[in-house]
């Protein structure tokens, strides 16, 4: 079994980890990490409920090995906010009712956050495409597209 020390920073923090070079960014995350709000769905980066950013970009964490991210900046849904200060997208779903189960919450929540910062005002059919790869089982998607417009500004 080949091994790698990998270097990076998760939601602000520098960490440094000896990995199997075959571990997944989503074992990474959640076994050696402790940030179980990445959730494992499918495992073949087809639900979206593992979804993350690295360098900005939303990945697939269960698609991914955790060497890929050295060097790289990760950001996991517990570095949106807080149960003190929750992130804006956060609050929108939690007013708008955008979750039900919660299993597929993190994923649509990190895609909806790479939205926002490319496109800080998209309109419906925008935040419709950017969460397009993400799947959820209960709530039928419009009150979570009402949420990722009222995060925006754009009280739907």
């Amino acid at each position: 079994m080949k091994r790698m020390v990998v270097h990076c920073t998760v939601n602000g923090h520098v960490e440094e980890r000896e990995v199997d070079v075959r571990r997944t960014l989503a074992d990474f995350l959640r076994e050696d990490l402790g940030l179980t709000g990445t959730h494992l769905g499918c495992e073949h980066g087809a639900c979206g409920a593992c979804t993350v950013l690295v360098d900005g970009r939303s990945v697939r964490s269960c698609l991914m090995f955790a060497p890929q991210v050295d060097g790289c900046e990760v950001r996991t849904v517990e570095g949106l906010g807080s149960e003190e200060a929750l992130h804006p997208l956060q609050q929108a779903f939690w007013d708008k009712h955008g979750l039900q189960c919660g299993f597929c919450t993190p994923g649509f929540l990190m895609a909806a956050a790479e939205l926002l910062q490319r496109s800080p005002h998209p309109d419906e059919a925008e935040v419709r495409e950017a969460l397009s790869g993400n799947l959820c089982r209960c709530t039928g998607y419009q009150n979570i597209v009402a949420a990722v417009l009222a995060a925006a500004g754009q009280d739907a």
